[in-house]
């Protein structure tokens, strides 16, 4: 065998060759590494074995962290007055339902009540005697007879005699009670047969037999039966929650589980919230609350509650572990909502928030509809219609707001706000309502550019933010009253083989550049697809309404990029859970929501109370007062009107230009364009514009222009078109 120096050997004769190959002087690297190293004074420790863990962490002092002052900053406060107190609406309904629930309790049982003495009547006999017995067997002291019994069996006889004696003085003290009590009963009924009055004998005597009844009564046979039937709902519990989690085949939870650990780290006590329970914790490492939302019906399989119970949410201000799980005790979709304060009564200022549907605790969620443009997105049979509708509801118990409200369906939904209160109003899908859908969005996005000029001159004083606040809403002299647009299956505007272009560049401007200027755009889709909600408006609706759908692009359409990988699903909602979806806005993180149910009769009678208010402020115009649109100047053609005022030697000219002399062509038409209108009144016709060089003053300015080639071209389509139509 090859000893260990020999290699050692070796490997200093290959060192010295190489150095002296390099012309180096032949070392001794035994000597000069001795010469480098200091003799040991100690022996070295031995390393430490393959199997001994290493030392990674150091360790620390007892006080780490923030000091005392640091962590109350970080502390959570919880707030003084309660939630439901703060709110005036929530107390409101709060207090409604206790007196209804009472009085229904009340007169449940008040109708009730001579079955239930019939009851009691029937079970005196049996309640009579069970107390002459329990008296007699009281009197006789048998509860003591089993001791005395034993020490008969045990034969000890001094134990048994003072037994005997102790039960002879406990006989004839009871027996001297009993006849004073029984006396004095004979004595009490005599004088009240004697003296009292007719009715005070009844009363006695019913109280006497309802009191054997009550005695008398089976302990399985009640008298009286609950007015209300609670719902009954399992106790949520840390080892329930366990279980669920672990059934849900995700290995880090199961790993932990399989170690003895509970692979969720509970961080808060398991309480009631609401009609519910919270439970709060993390999950293992790796692990995040897209996971477990993921796995909903899982879940729900796990704490073996209906699907519509079960609500796993993230915390936005903590880490993607941190799971909240909020069981309820009834189905989401199934619970009683509270009456909304709305339905009877009440009027709307659009330009604050209000209450609209209730999470999954049953408290109100508020919407605020200006400064907004929202997409509300969903499968067919979800309430997509119905949710528009009561936002549109909403929007008519303001009774400054200009209603346009378009029904691309057909079937009549929106009529009974269009009709009692809408400025303008049209159903279907054929060509004369798209075509009355077309003007009036011309004529918006005039009122647009007007608006913009309105504000624009306003001092700064009366209007330092540059947009419309409710006091300038008040100011009628300004026109600048709430205008909201609401339109149910807008893909019918979009692809629109001649007009969707256009209905997609002006709704989209409408979209940027209304919420400021008081005009909002409300779009409601059963195909939230890139053509059917073109990306311009989709990205820049900072409202979002989300019922169920099927997938994550339809998903993430409406709800905004990477919502479907931030857990944010409305693919998660089941089929029974009409009216419920995610709504994204208000400032605040998606948050699941019931919208309040408004059938057919209850929209006519909330449009109704707002066409009233309408008449007495004198506010009713438009369609609900019967009047047609005033015909447009549109019968007009830019293009040939850019052909008109374009000279044909002019090959190319500026934007500024043109619009300069369109407005000398047609001032009540193209009077305040700029070249941005120009450029967007132009793409729908497929025509773009250009940079276009002019020599001015010797220098070369370029601008964007348009070529006039490029206007013949389009024309020339265009009636191509028409002709082979």
């Amino acid at each position: 065998m090859k000893h260990p120096d020999d290699d050692h050997e070796l490997f200093n004769r290959l060192e010295a060759e190489m150095a002296a190959e390099n012309g180096a002087d032949v070392l001794d690297l035994d000597k000069a590494r001795a010469a480098r190293e200091p003799a040991p004074t100690a022996p070295a420790p031995e390393p430490p074995a393959p199997d001994t863990p290493v030392l990674v962490d150091q360790p620390a002092p007892a006080a780490t962290g923030p000091g005392y002052l640091g962590r109350l900053a970080g502390a959570r406060r919880r707030a003084v007055v309660p939630v439901w107190l703060k709110s005036v609406a929530e107390l409101r309904t709060a207090s409604a339902w206790v007196a209804r629930h009472y009085t229904h309790a009340a007169g449940y049982h008040a109708l009730r009540a001579p079955v239930y003495a019939a009851r009691l009547a029937f079970q005196a006999p049996a309640g009579a005697a069970k107390v002459v017995g329990g008296t007699m067997r009281w009197v006789a002291d048998r509860e003591g007879e089993p001791v005395r019994l034993a020490a008969v069996r045990r034969e000890d006889a001094a134990e048994y005699l003072k037994l005997s004696r102790q039960r002879d003085g406990r006989v004839r003290l009871r027996t001297l009670v009993a006849a004073l009590a029984l006396f004095t009963g004979l004595g009490l009924a005599l004088a009240i047969y004697v003296l009292a009055p007719d009715w005070l004998q009844a009363v006695s005597v019913s109280a006497v037999v309802l009191a054997l009844g009550a005695a008398g009564r089976k302990a399985d046979a009640p008298v009286v039966h609950r007015a209300v039937e609670l719902p009954k709902a399992t106790k949520l519990t840390s080892d329930i929650v366990l279980r669920a989690l672990g059934a849900l085949g995700i290995p880090a939870i199961n790993q932990a589980q399989g170690k003895g650990r509970d692979g969720f780290e509970f961080t808060a006590p398991i309480t009631r919230d609401g009609p519910g329970w919270r439970a709060e914790g993390n999950l293992p490492y790796g692990v995040t609350v897209t996971d477990i939302i993921e796995r909903r019906e899982r879940l729900a399989s796990g704490l073996r509650r209906p699907l519509g119970c079960v609500w796993p949410e993230a915390v936005p201000d903590e880490h993607t572990g941190h799971l909240v799980l909020w069981v309820g005790d009834q189905d989401m979709s199934r619970a009683s909502q509270p009456a909304w304060p709305l339905l009877k009564s009440g009027q709307v200022d659009l330009f604050k928030p209000v209450a609209y549907g209730t999470d999954q605790r049953g408290r109100w969620t508020e919407v605020t509809l200006m400064y907004i443009a929202g997409v509300i997105g969903a499968i067919p049979r979800m309430g997509k219609t119905f949710l528009l509708r009561l936002l549109l509801l909403i929007a008519a118990l303001d009774p400054r707001a200009e209603l346009h409200t378009y029904d691309m369906k057909g079937t009549g939904d929106l009529d009974p706000v269009g009709n009692a209160v809408g400025y303008r109003h049209a159903a279907g899908d054929d060509d004369e309502p798209v075509q009355y859908a077309l003007d009036d969005f011309r004529a918006l996005r005039e009122e647009l550019r007007r608006r913009t000029k309105v504000i624009r001159s306003l001092p700064r004083d009366i209007c330092p933010e540059s947009k419309v606040t409710s006091a300038l809403a008040d100011k009628r002299s300004l026109g600048l009253h709430p205008i909201v647009v609401g339109v149910d299956e807008c893909q019918v505007l979009f692809e629109h083989p001649e007009h969707g272009k256009e209905f997609e560049e002006i709704i989209t401007d409408l979209v940027k550049r209304g919420p400021a200027t008081g005009i909002v755009v409300l779009l409601a889709t059963q195909r939230p697809d890139a053509k059917s909600l073109p990306t311009g408006i989709s990205a820049n609706a900072s409202a979002r309404w989300c019922l169920k759908v099927m997938g994550q692009l339809e998903n993430d359409m409406v709800l905004g990029t990477s919502a479907y990988k931030r857990g944010v699903r409305a693919t998660m909602f089941a089929w029974g859970d009409k009216g419920i979806h995610y709504f994204v806005g208000e400032g605040s993180d998606a948050r699941i929501v019931r919208s309040v149910y408004v059938d057919a009769g209850g929209a006519e009678a909330i449009a109704a109370r707002a066409r009233r208010v309408r008449e007495k402020a004198g506010l009713l115009a438009g369609h609900a007062l019967g009047e047609a649109p005033e015909p447009t100047t549109a019968a007009y053609d830019l293009l040939a009107d850019i052909l008109a005022v374009v000279p044909a030697k002019e090959a190319k000219a500026w934007s500024e230009t043109i619009v300069a002399w369109l407005a000398d062509l047609r001032p009540e038409v193209y009077d305040g364009w700029d070249p941005d209108a120009l450029a967007a009144a132009l793409k729908p016709h497929g025509v773009s514009t250009i940079q276009v060089g002019r020599r001015v003053n010797g220098k070369v300015v370029n601008r964007r222009g348009v070529d006039r080639s490029h206007i013949t071209t389009a024309i020339a389509e265009r009636d191509g078109k028409r002709d082979a139509g």
